[in-house]
């Protein structure tokens, strides 16, 4: 299982939020490069961005963050966050990103999907982000038809090979991870699931772990000191330094 400790960027700083609430953000550091080259001095080889202005706007709102970030740690980097352009696809994939996450877009605009599946296969994920059993859309404001099996499903027939899940009511509150959900999905379907929202403890990690679970996604519990990113790699085999 892979660990990808997260930045969330609103106006060029990390911030968390609270069940992704715009309003209850607090602001970890001014400089997000500085927080992702000490993710890196830990040992860990992956990282995950998201651009909460982005996802609301559409737009590339913190792109220089998300440059200055990549050229600092030299991380393999996922980053999500209202890609809904395949001009922005291109431009995030020039700036040295890894892997693209589509959330909003992979729901509204199916054919986008399809159109960056096809252009770039496996450097495409999907995020799912899950409010009250349903995907939720627009930066985690509004919520659509799909449940969350309904869209994986339609995923799996898609191709898409990994997916991003987040259970919103457990992010940033530090209540661990739904593993039920995980383990449920998991089953399932035959997609790389990342976990995300809630993870914070070292069982979490282990539960995890032993249902083979791609990856995890690791936020409030880094920032906060609960979990330290040293002691999780090496639960997790890789490499710390």
């Amino acid at each position: 299982m892979i660990i990808l400790p997260a930045i969330d960027i609103i106006e060029g700083k990390a911030v968390r939020l609270e069940k992704g609430d715009y309003g209850k953000k607090t602001v970890y550091s001014a400089d997000p490069a500085d927080v992702a080259l000490r993710f890196a001095s830990a040992g860990a080889q992956y990282l995950h961005l998201v651009d909460l202005d982005g996802a609301k706007s559409g737009m590339t709102d913190n792109f220089d963050t998300v440059k200055k970030i990549i050229s600092k740690s030299r991380m393999f980097t996922e980053l999500g966050g209202g890609i809904r352009r395949l001009e922005t696809v291109e431009r995030y994939f020039d700036a040295g990103v890894s892997r693209v996450i589509l959330g909003t877009a992979a729901v509204t605009d199916p054919d986008f999907l399809d159109r960056c599946l096809d252009l770039y296969g496996e450097k495409i994920a999907v995020g799912v982000d899950i409010k009250d059993g349903c995907v939720a859309i627009h930066g985690w404001t509004e919520v659509s038809d799909y449940t969350c099996d309904s869209f994986f499903e339609k995923m799996s027939k898609k191709g898409v090979k990994n997916i991003i899940c987040t259970d919103i009511s457990r992010d940033g509150m530090m209540e661990g991870a739904n593993i039920a959900m995980y383990r449920d999905l998991s089953e399932k379907f035959s997609i790389d699931i990342t976990a995300s929202g809630g993870v914070c403890s070292i069982s979490d990690i282990s539960q995890l772990l032993e249902m083979d679970i791609y990856g995890a996604i690791l936020g409030k519990a880094l920032y906060t000191g609960a979990l330290e990113l040293s002691d999780v790699l090496r639960l997790c085999g890789e490499d710390v330094r």
